[in-house]
């Protein structure tokens, strides 16, 4: 089996610009939500890049913990040069072993990519209510994905049309 042309690994610092120019574009045709520059260097340790031989950053993802079985994945964004390659596919199977080997049986995502996060076994929530002892804690949390994945009122201008999606692991 021939190798990709790319491979992933765990980002550093160095990359947060590298990120801010790959999810840029997406921010702008709303594909995406924007985040900060400051948000993404202090979330650097929960991002997986895919990083092309020449050096260039292809893709990135990253896996933010929600609870003690829930994580969300964030950020999955492919250049456009490189849909169609696997790119995706690598990051995503990255950040479930990352979710796998912290302990976590469920995986949250908000995605207008529906069809590629159900072929890798995600479903749409619809309006799944979590129990009520875990919605009063989670409800706490100033986290924007927090809010998202219980479709709180609050974030709703943001997500009109995305999917909320859930995968058992």
């Amino acid at each position: 089996m021939t190798q990709p042309p790319f491979i992933v690994r765990t980002a550093r610092t160095h990359d947060v610009p590298r990120i801010v120019d790959l999810v840029e574009p997406l921010v702008s045709r709303r594909i995406l939500l924007g985040k900060e520059r400051v948000d993404l260097y202090g979330a650097v340790q929960e991002f997986r890049v895919a990083e092309a031989a020449d050096g260039t950053v292809v893709g990135c993802g990253a896996l933010h913990v929600m609870w003690e079985d829930l994580g969300e994945v964030r950020t999955l964004a492919v250049h456009d040069e490189w849909l169609g390659r696997g790119v995706g596919h690598a990051l995503l199977t990255t950040l479930e072993e990352d979710a796998r080997a912290l302990g976590l049986s469920r995986l949250f995502c908000l995605t207008f990519e529906v069809e590629f996060f159900g072929r890798h076994g995600f479903e749409d929530m619809g309006h799944e209510i979590v129990d009520p002892a875990l919605y009063a804690e989670l409800v706490r949390s100033h986290d924007e994905g927090v809010a998202e994945f219980l479709d709180l009122a609050r974030v709703k201008q943001n997500t009109l049309g995305n999917t909320r999606m859930l995968k058992i692991l």
